[in-house]
């Protein structure tokens, strides 16, 4: 009789610093249902794979579910990985070797085990890191069959292969893409023909592959009842364990008793949607595109990373200046799909958390120059006691980041509109499906909402933009984003003309006429002082409007001049006083004269496992003087 060999994986994770609440569901839906069910079956071996910092949140706050995978590890395999599970490879190889060797010590101390098989984060493969795995003691890892196929190889995967980079040989497993769709979706009658159509030998020398997401037991849409209340997962268990055509392995089990099926070069790659999620052109590109891509599509994004490998760069030996370098690798805020990603403010905010907490311990000097986001050209780090701001000189000179050090905040914690591929996928485009068959997050229905409106931005929403524009500005086509636009400042690279004094100066044009700007910032203990002055030859009134856009926690509990913020606002003063009770700070605009000021939500439109997110990702704001030929304009920002 032939028979198969089942690999089956479970990966779990959460974003580090998660809401509680999402947590402590993920472990009652989730994770501890589904060990309390593999108990039941002693013969069903698998592997796993759980985040450092997940395993550490679930060890401290629900010892049930802890020692229960401790009692059950005589049938488990644990893999490694990135503690707090990186992209291993967007980050140092000092840093990727630390993260690995974090999640082994813990994995000995805790599961008695020594892990020789990693789980790839986002299952995103580069051979650059064959070598530092190595070093970590790393015999395989695991792919998609997507990887194999993109590459030519569509036969016999159904087993490892080996691969070497600088002469560290390493084995990869891939994943098959028809049984992750298919588990726990498919009724168990149709995973037993497809687990039997993989059956060989009598020996069972080809393994059925599949190693995915823990989360898709029970916290993805309607899986809990399929998996337990109806008894999926139980039925399941009994199919692979109840005869003796099908045979439970871990991947060391299956790796240590067979030999490979050959050496194997796979490309720079990704499982297919995540292709689809970051090309940057679809039209163009025939597989998709590779992870890092979303540097690129995502200048916000970007922007994390880039000061996280700066970060990296400078590190010192502190435990706890390493420990917040390790957490804000964490890839969840660096991307978007069928997830938030990038678009969850949330997990900015515990990207920039960490990001400060390095930079107090590294006590930053007042001026740094620096390429940040290597774009060629340098930002400027200005430093004191309590604040820290990052100006942009090529866009604008304009203000990327402004951190709050006490409360390690970045006030600057926006994100611009953009389209998304969904966005204009009508509902009729989707497949229909069966509503009586659990479906997998991938077929999600992106409709939004009459009362919903999605704008989309034409340049980055920093602060301290300089806009020219005329009398037809008002609230309305601020907040489209679709007001007259006469200068061309907002993203125009300026010069520096004084460094000590962080002073630049661009040469452009108001409607066909040239003009000069002049910028400049300085930054006391809790003020920043800017200075910006236009030399025209304009005949006509133009408006000058300065946009800010401040990201916040509590959008109801913001106070403007002491009242309750609106959906939109219009005012006319030379002081703007916004109390924020989250921080429990007040900030303050200080102007030399009077001047208009609008006042809006920026809100986007974006995918996620539950369907549909309409967020608030920050406040913007304008300020509005009217103006001929030339103009000083001149205020404080204050954190108070």
């Amino acid at each position: 009789m032939k028979k198969t060999k089942l690999l089956f994986g479970v990966h779990s994770h959460q974003p580090v610093d998660n809401f509680d609440e999402v947590l402590f569901g993920a472990i009652a839906k989730a994770y501890k249902p589904f060990f309390q069910t593999l108990k039941l079956f002693p013969d069903f071996k698998c592997s796993v794979h759980f985040s450092g910092w997940l395993l550490e949140f679930i060890k401290k706050n629900d010892n049930e579910l802890f020692s229960l995978m401790q009692n059950l590890s005589n049938q488990l395999e644990f893999f490694s990985g990135g503690f707090y599970e990186p992209i291993l490879a967007s980050i140092p190889s000092c840093d990727r070797v630390a993260q690995i060797q974090k999640l082994n010590s813990f994995i000995e101390e805790n599961f008695n085990q020594t892990p020789i098989g990693l789980w790839l984060t986002e299952r995103v493969w580069d051979d650059s890191i064959i070598s530092d795995l190595s070093l970590c003691g790393i015999k395989y890892v695991i792919v998609d069959d997507y990887h194999f196929i993109a590459n030519g190889i569509t036969q016999n995967l159904h087993g490892y292969y080996l691969t070497e980079n600088n002469s560290h040989k390493i084995a990869i497993f891939p994943i098959s893409k028809a049984l992750r769709y298919s588990i726990p979706f498919n009724d168990i009658d149709h995973i037993k023909e497809q687990l039997l159509s993989i059956a060989t030998t009598k020996e069972g020398n080809s393994g059925a592959i599949i190693f995915d997401d823990g989360e898709k037991f029970g916290i993805w849409p309607q899986t809990y009842d399929l998996c337990y209340t109806n008894g999926w997962l139980k039925n399941f268990f009994e199919l692979c364990t109840a005869g003796t055509v099908i045979e439970t392995q871990t991947y060391r089990e299956f790796f240590e008793t067979n030999r490979a099926l050959g050496l194997v070069y796979l490309p720079t790659l990704s499982y297919e949607e995540m292709g689809e999620w970051s090309a940057l052109d679809e039209r163009h590109s025939s597989r998709g595109g590779i992870w890092k891509n979303f540097f690129i599509k995502y200048p916000q994004s970007n922007w994390i990373h880039k000061r996280v490998l700066e970060l990296s760069k400078k590190q010192i030996n502190d435990e706890n200046f390493l420990e917040c370098l390790y957490k804000a690798e964490c890839n969840d805020v660096l991307w978007h799909g069928v997830f938030g990603g990038i678009y969850l403010p949330n997990l900015r905010d515990t990207a920039y958390r960490y990001i400060i907490e390095c930079e107090n311990i590294l006590k930053s000097k007042d001026i740094e120059i620096i390429d940040i986001d290597f774009d060629g050209h340098d930002e400027y780090k200005l430093s004191s006691s309590e604040l820290l701001c990052i100006v942009k000189p090529n866009y604008g000179a304009s203000i990327v980041e402004f951190d709050l050090r006490d409360k390690k905040f970045n006030l600057l914690n926006t994100l611009t509109r953009r389209v998304e591929k969904y966005h204009h996928k009508a509902e009729s485009e989707y497949p229909v499906e069966d509503d009586s068959v659990t479906k997998t997050i991938h077929s999600n229905v992106f409709v939004l909402g009459a009362d919903k409106q999605r704008y989309i931005d034409r340049y980055q929403k920093y602060s301290n933009l300089d806009h020219i524009s005329d009398g037809s500005l008002n609230i309305e086509n601020f907040k489209s984003n679709l007001f007259a636009e006469y200068g061309s400042f907002v993203d125009s690279s300026y010069e520096s003309v004084d460094e000590k004094r962080a002073l630049f100066e661009c040469n452009g044009k108001i409607l066909d006429t040239h003009a000069e700007v002049t910028k400049s910032y300085m930054l006391e203990s809790e003020t920043l002082l800017c200075d910006t002055e236009i030399k025209s030859k304009v005949e006509e009134s133009m408006v000058y409007a300065n946009e800010w856009n401040l990201h916040f926690v509590m959008y109801d509990k913001l106070k403007i001049n002491g009242t309750l913020l609106e959906e939109e606002m219009t005012l006319y003063a030379n002081i703007l006083s916004i109390f924020d009770p989250y921080l429990k700070k007040t900030l303050k605009f200080d102007f030399e004269n009077e001047v208009q000021i609008f006042i809006c939500k920026n809100y986007t439109v974006s995918q996620s496992e539950s369907g549909i997110d309409y967020t608030t990702q920050h406040l913007s704001l304008m300020f509005l003087r009217n103006f001929t030929k030339d103009l000083k304009f001149s205020f404080s920002f204050s954190v108070e």
